[in-house]
């Protein structure tokens, strides 16, 4: 086998390895969804986190105060909006565990099948 075949084949087995696994994250998405939509869930679930938001918010401002000598306004909204930020997040993904969770599992079941396909191709197995 030449190193263009190679290449090909293998390129060719990535983009089934990617193409099974956004198959198995939707199939999964829509399972945990079951018809309601995403932006609904995504909006209850930043209601939810306002609370991380504000506490990573005055860990931003505390830091900031005890970290720095000369205070400028400019570095303490950089610093609250930076912590409220990583709060937002952290807050977004708590609320979101279970979808990701069932989404990641979905993604990582289509991967294996494909990667036992691709097994099976390259070693078939003679019962005769």
């Amino acid at each position: 086998m030449s190193f263009l075949e190679w290449s090909k084949s293998n390129v060719d087995y990535g983009r089934r390895l990617v193409d099974s696994a956004v198959e198995g994250a939707r199939t999964a998405e829509d399972e945990f969804l079951r018809d309601k939509p995403l932006a609904v869930n995504l909006e209850r679930s930043a209601r939810q986190a306002l609370t991380p938001t504000v506490f990573g918010a005055c860990l931003g401002l505390l830091s900031w105060y005890l970290g720095s000598e000369r205070h400028s306004t400019r570095r303490a909204l950089a610093c609250g909006f930076r912590g409220g930020a990583i709060g937002f997040g952290a807050g977004v993904l708590w609320e979101n565990r279970k979808l990701i969770s069932s989404v990641a599992s979905g993604a990582l079941k289509n991967i294996n099948k494909t990667r036992d396909n691709h097994w099976f191709e390259k070693n078939p197995i003679d019962y005769a």
